[in-house]
């Protein structure tokens, strides 16, 4: 049996030398330098190329090394009999609940605003919004979802999610299911979006979705660029029905320099890394599902392949 890494937009050396050092005696091998196809049977993915876990007809896991599996279940045919799993890591939460209060209370003070005013030499004050009444609505209540709503909760702001199914998280009130959504969005400051990408949510943040937004509403996706519909949201920025929008994912990474995005003037932009997973701890959850597999125990972090989360 032997361990495949499988990357594509990532540096594997980082990953490889870690998993060598936690699992010494195990074959660890990194894509496309395979002795025998047939060994493998754990997979450790990162974007790979569509289709090829064909290749190996004997894997048994497929790891995603971030917190999102749609990378693989999009681009792959899949063995019947695999599980899936991801990491979870408190850590990949916290990064992205600082990530996005910094983008929040950076459009509350009107911080981009007296960064352009700089530029041009003006000293011009405006009026700001406070936490106590702003409304952030959290599109997407997970792992992470919830963890970023509770820590908004907790400093003050006016917190609401919606999410597939009912959740219970303090000081946060929970929308959930089709028939709720359209006044989930209704009276929002900032919408933010941390849904998984699956069939269901493939442009989800389009014209239609997005209308129901006050006009003076915020953007900020960091969940998947396959989220928004790119030309219907610059519309909706171009026609003032929405405030401006912050996006740190995007349909193609990295983003094509004739993008429309990147000139905008009401689009902010990051290279994905609202979260970034931390190699020391991600491994170690990787090499504790590698042992138990190899002891046929049950793994950490499974996820629903039918859901895609």
């Amino acid at each position: 049996m032997s361990i495949l890494l499988l990357f594509e937009n990532k540096d594997v050396i980082p990953w490889e030398k870690a998993l060598k050092d936690k699992l010494p005696n195990d074959t660890i091998e990194v894509y496309p330098n395979v002795k025998d196809n047939a060994a493998v049977t754990f997979v450790i993915c990162w974007k790979p190329p569509r289709n090829v876990l064909l290749k190996f007809p004997n894997i048994k896991v497929i790891q995603s090394v971030g917190a999102s599996i749609d990378h693989i279940t999009q681009s792959q045919v899949l063995p019947e009999e695999v599980t899936i799993t991801r990491i979870v890591d408190e850590k990949l939460s916290n990064d992205m609940w600082e990530f996005l209060l910094a983008i929040v209370l950076g459009e509350l003070k009107n911080l981009k605003t007296y960064e352009g005013q700089q530029s041009e030499k003006l000293w011009q004050q405006q009026e700001y919004q406070s936490i106590t009444n702003t409304t952030i609505s959290i599109l997407g209540l997970g792992k992470i979802g919830s963890y970023v709503a509770e820590k908004f909760a907790q400093l003050g702001f006016i917190v609401k999610g919606w999410s597939t199914s009912a959740k219970q998280i303090d000081q946060v009130q929970s929308f959930h299911g089709q028939a709720e959504f359209e006044s989930f969005l209704s009276a929002s400051d900032f919408l933010i979006n941390i849904l998984p990408l699956t069939r269901s949510t493939v442009d989800i943040l389009n014209k239609n979705t997005l209308k129901n937004l006050p006009q003076h509403a915020f953007l900020i996706n960091v969940g998947r660029g396959e989220h928004v519909v790119d030309e219907e949201l610059l519309q909706l920025l171009d026609d003032s029905k929405l405030a401006g929008a912050f996006l740190d994912v995007f349909r193609t990474e990295p983003l094509p320099k004739a993008h429309k995005f990147w000139n905008h003037s009401k689009i902010q932009m990051t290279p994905h890394v609202a979260s970034l997973t931390n190699v020391a701890s991600a491994t170690k959850q990787i090499a504790e599902n590698y042992n138990r597999f190899l002891n046929n125990e049950s793994l950490i972090n499974e996820v629903s392949i039918k859901k895609g989360y």
